[in-house]
């Protein structure tokens, strides 16, 4: 029960009990196994009730939890023969993207999503997930390489935002997230996006125009951070659980809206109690849409992702009187 969030308190201080009776037990040789059970019952129907009625704030701070799994985490436990590649061909290789070729059930697929590090030390060398414009090219020229080949794309998007320092400026940031979201909407081949943790901004959407946009249940997505918005709308970022229950930025208003297609589900607590199992949900998912997305023509497949990002959004014009 370490490292958990304010609202899981509650659970925690009753953990503490019941390890704290069992351990009595045991040194004493006395059986307090009824007393156990009820406390595990209470202990269940908490947990239902906390987890049940999570706000938007609540699911940032899941979404942001270190331990949660990475895009490398999923790719090992999702996807066979895994051959990780390197660099843009122009500048660098950023190592807040990952990418390259793996089998899924046997079906060769390019895989590629951004990667937040493990420790101080890989956060910084990570850019924390937060891409240079080096780093969206390679993930593009991974793409591109992929529709050459006409195999299945796969991208998880857990980023903050791309990375906003001067350096990312003058290589032109702006001009590759822009050349992402074109080429992307172009690709003749099957496109699966999942959200896996906080998908923030233009970072996010530079590899998010799929055919299929997936959530996992405890993810957000959205045009700009919490953090970012309540700076600019209170000057205040310390504001930014406010923002987040005024954004809708959950995957189940986000399936509400029409922005995403299905919602992959959790373990309570969330997907760092349990990433086998996660894992294990969203390969099944991606699966499913993939085996879908297969019986289409190239032709059909553009259609489908145009028709899928025109249909977001509503809009009314005034009558004229």
């Amino acid at each position: 029960m370490d490292n958990k969030l304010p609202f899981e308190g509650p659970l925690s201080e009753q953990r503490r009990k019941i390890d704290h009776l069992k351990k009595v037990g045991v040194e004493q040789n006395i059986d307090f196994s009824e007393e156990i059970a009820r406390l595990e019952e209470a202990y269940k129907k908490l947990e239902d009730e906390i987890y049940s009625n999570l706000s938007g704030a609540q699911i940032m701070h899941l979404a942001r939890v270190h331990s949660r799994p990475t895009t490398l985490d999923y790719i090992n436990e999702i996807f066979e023969d895994f051959i990780e590649l390197h660099g843009d061909r122009l500048y660098g290789d950023d190592l807040a993207i990952v990418g390259g070729i793996a089998r899924l059930n046997g079906v060769p697929v390019t895989v590629v999503g951004h990667q937040r590090g493990k420790d101080t030390k890989d956060n910084i060398q990570r850019f924390f997930g937060s891409p240079h414009p080096e780093g969206f090219r390679k993930a593009l020229r991974f793409m591109q390489q992929a529709n050459k080949f006409g195999r299945p794309i796969i991208t998880f998007i857990d980023t903050k935002g791309a990375y906003p320092g001067d350096s990312a400026e003058a290589r032109g940031q702006s001009d590759a997230i822009a050349r992402n979201l074109k080429e992307m909407a172009l690709l003749r081949v099957p496109v699966i996006c999942v959200v896996i943790g906080e998908g923030g901004s233009g970072g996010a959407l530079a590899l998010g125009v799929g055919n299929r946009v997936l959530m996992l249940e405890n993810s957000i997505y959205s045009v700009i951070s919490p953090n970012g918005a309540a700076s600019i709308l209170w000057k205040d970022a310390s504001k930014a659980d406010q923002a987040a229950e005024a954004m809708k930025i959950t995957a189940k208003d986000l399936l509400e809206f029409g922005i995403i297609e299905e919602i992959v589900p959790e373990p309570k607590g969330g997907a760092h109690l349990d990433p086998v199992q996660t894992a294990s949900a969203v390969k099944t998912a991606i699966w499913r849409h993939l085996e879908e997305l297969s019986g289409l023509s190239p032709e059909a497949l553009v259609e489908d992702r145009y028709r899928k990002f025109r249909s977001v959004g509503k809009f009314a014009a005034p009558e004229l009187v």
